[in-house]
């Protein structure tokens, strides 16, 4: 049996987001031939996901000071624990299905603030003297998302920073193995955008077989 998050990162209603139907038909797929796996679903907009505030880095100079969790005052404890479990659980996993829209050329905010939450130093990586190494190996990863533009044109590829901001993460910690799902160009070309998602939804019911 595996540990899986199902991770998404859109106040949208499914039926008004492209990324939300892609995800919910690969995990469809998923559970029909997972159906032992412990499968966690979390809506970043719906539970609380702390950021990297004052208190948080108050918390963790204290912390650097030799100050202990005890030492924390009452509203520092409170993010600290929220943030220990967030990490914990996602340390504890085997895989992970991520599933965003690409929001002004980056993930949504609240994705950005769940990923600072696991990166944590000799947690989810350590640095070397050679370098940082990642901690999370053995582990499977992909990225559903869905764009309005056609980012596989070149001459704004260098634009498109959430698949390569959520792959850059993941490698940093030692996820290697991951894949990503993309649904591009549906703002770009309304009138094919049924069909950009038809066919992104039918890669992700593929994907899901294998995953």
């Amino acid at each position: 049996m595996s540990k899986v998050l199902y991770i998404t990162a859109n106040p949208k209603s499914t039926e008004d987001s492209f990324s939300l139907t892609v995800g919910e038909n690969f995990l469809e797929i998923y559970r029909k031939k997972n159906p032992q796996d412990e499968i966690t679903m979390l809506d970043l907009y719906k539970i609380y996901v702390p950021l990297i505030d004052g208190d948080v880095l108050n918390a963790w100079g204290k912390f650097g000071k030799g100050m202990s969790f005890g030492d924390l005052t009452q509203e520092e404890q409170k993010k600290i624990s929220a943030m220990n479990n967030l990490l914990e659980q996602f340390m504890a996993a085997d895989k992970y299905i991520f599933v965003t829209p690409l929001w002004n050329f980056t993930v949504p905010p609240m994705m950005k603030a769940y990923l600072d939450n696991i990166c944590i130093a000799n947690k989810t990586f350590r640095y070397t003297e050679t370098g940082s190494i990642g901690l999370l190996n053995n582990k499977k990863a992909i990225h559903i998302q869905a764009r309005g533009g056609i980012y596989t044109n070149k001459a704004i590829a260098d634009l498109e920073m959430g698949d390569k901001y959520i792959n850059t993460v993941l490698s940093f910690i030692g996820i290697t193995d991951k894949q990503s799902i993309i649904a591009e160009g549906m703002s770009a070309m309304p009138d094919k955008a049924e069909e950009i998602k038809n066919k992104a939804i039918a890669e992700a019911k593929e994907a899901a077989l294998s995953f």
